[in-house]
């Protein structure tokens, strides 16, 4: 049952709301209409998922090359605008898929075997600049790292390329993947395809743009506090953060610093349509996609769908948009037209109003080190105060974000504390309850963040809102973000996040699509004339 807020948070929520108002307000003042639009989608090819796309190709209905040809077109298209790709291997990519072009010609496999062994033979993917590429950039968005570049593929990425898979470019992030607007002194900044003005997300915001923008047919993200969901949400597109442990996270940088980190880390998979996540799960995952049961269908009437409006109150969290709570009530409102009045309720659980809180008290370990040591590039902490001190005067070589957060990062709760204890123990609280209540049938539908897309930098005066996709993490369930078709009143992407208990990935992505044929999905970014 919900608390009542205390009467002095409840007026701090009040003035903080007047003031992001405020600062809202002096934001459109800056940046005025919308920005750049991006060219209209010409190709068909783009607008296939990547599933139809593997389809086709195995068939000889289309090629590899001219799969590729597509989209690097659309990437020569939209970069100059977005500045979502960092790196490419355009040539070696084309190479790679008259390869698998010449094999399917060769008929050395059915079109059953190749869908088995090689489900996603010739499609192209991209991944962001932290995810580990043979050859590529892996960077991080981390100046000292600007030159640095991969000498093996990540196992995720290893997993789809034996899969069939072609990378053929690499994403932007934030510095050294920790802040939700992907921007860093390596590459600059992506701009959203519905409004160039608006922030991307992170730290997989390059990805989420690039798919956003039809340039991608698939990608892969990474998710330790929202990382995937945040984008997939910002660019209106789908993303899939798995439960803990499943898929592996070497070839990420920078690595979590302990095995309980480790666990809140996910990487996952990222498209404009939902039926490509459970494919690409069931191959990042490996030998352990056993344990998710992907190929179990899942039957929506016998399931349970819970929906929560917002956290209740958070301190210095925004209120849910408008916009969002009345996407959430359509949502509710079709599942119950869909599976009946007793199959959907309305909850409200009040540990979610301390989700920052534990989120960063989950996050420190016994190893001493933090977002300062991120910043030197796993070798040193940086003296972030002088860093701060020289970005004033252009300087420095950091984000202004970047040493922010590890100042903010300094100022938490250390490990073993009497506040780290209580945090721990609220964060277990609140995991037996959704636990109790999810329970092998069970959805919580829960806002991906509480606005929509933000103006670039406006982030820094709302910098806690991540806490709605970060508590998910630290509580180690699988979320998936799903994108609702129709934009809402500021022209940007609407959506909600599905959470379900460990293991039950399933549910997740069922309901995603079960959502996505109800509400459309991904939509095409608007042309403005």
């Amino acid at each position: 049952m919900a608390k009542s807020v205390p009467l002095t948070q409840a007026i701090g929520g009040y003035i903080f709301g007047i003031l992001q108002a405020c600062i809202r307000f002096v934001f459109r003042l800056i940046y005025g209409q919308k920005g750049e639009s991006v060219p209209p989608i010409t190709d068909a090819i783009l607008l296939e998922s990547a599933t139809s796309l593997a389809r086709k190709i195995r068939k000889q209905e289309l090629s590899s090359v001219q799969v590729l040809e597509s989209f690097i077109r659309r990437i020569k298209e939209v970069n100059p605008i977005l500045n979502c790709v960092v790196d490419e291997r355009y040539d070696q990519a084309l190479k790679e898929a008259a390869e698998a072009d010449a094999l399917i010609k060769s008929g050395q496999y059915s079109t059953e075997e190749l869908e088995k062994e090689k489900p996603f033979l010739g499609v192209p993917i991209t991944t962001k600049d932290c995810i580990s590429v043979k050859g590529m950039l892996h960077t991080a968005g981390l100046f000292e790292r600007r030159d640095v570049r991969a000498a093996r593929d990540a196992d995720a990425m290893a997993l789809m390329r034996k899969a069939g898979a072609i990378p053929i470019a690499l994403t932007n992030v934030s510095e050294v993947c920790m802040w939700w607007e992907s921007n860093n002194t390596v590459h600059g900044r992506t701009r959203n395809a519905y409004d160039t003005n608006r922030i991307v997300g992170g730290s997989s915001g390059g990805e989420g743009c690039i798919q956003s923008a039809a340039a991608s047919a698939f990608g892969l993200g990474s998710d330790i506090g929202g990382s995937i969901r945040m984008p997939a949400f910002f660019n209106g597109i789908f993303g899939h953060k798995p439960s803990k442990l499943v898929v592996s996270n070497v070839g990420q940088f920078p690595a979590p610093f302990s095995a309980e980190q480790n666990s809140f880390l996910g990487l996952g998979p990222m498209s404009r349509f939902a039926e490509d996540l459970r494919p690409m799960l069931k191959i990042m995952a490996g030998e352990k996609a056993a344990l998710l049961n992907l190929d179990e269908d899942v039957d929506l009437t016998k399931m349970k769908f819970f929906y929560q409006e917002s956290d209740g109150g958070g301190r210095l969290v925004s209120a849910v948009d408008p916009d969002l709570r009345e996407a959430m009530n359509r949502v509710a409102q079709h599942l119950r037209e869909k599976f009946g009045n007793q199959k959907v309720e309305r909850i409200q659980l009040p540990h979610f109003r301390q989700s920052a809180a534990i989120w960063f008290a989950n996050m420190r370990d016994d190893s001493g080190h933090g977002f300062a040591y991120q910043l030197g590039n796993l070798n040193h902490d940086i003296n972030t105060y002088l860093e701060l001190f020289k970005w004033f005067f252009g300087a420095s070589k950091h984000t202004f974000i970047g040493l922010s957060t590890a100042i903010m990062d300094s100022a938490q709760c250390k490990h073993g504390s009497p506040k780290y204890d209580h945090l721990v123990r609220k964060r277990n609280e609140l995991r037996e309850e959704l636990q109790s209540l999810l329970g092998d049938n069970g959805v919580l539908i829960y806002p991906t963040h509480p606005t929509v897309a933000p103006y670039h930098n406006e982030p820094i005066t709302r910098p806690i809102n991540f806490a709605y996709t970060g508590i998910v993490n630290v509580l180690g369930f699988p979320a998936t973000a799903v994108p609702l078709g129709k934009l809402g009143s500021e022209g940007l992407p609407l959506g909600v996040q599905i959470i379900a208990n460990f293991n039950q990935d399933r549910l997740c992505l069922a309901v995603a699509e079960e959502l996505e044929r109800a509400f459309g999905g991904w939509a095409k970014p608007e042309v403005r004339l």
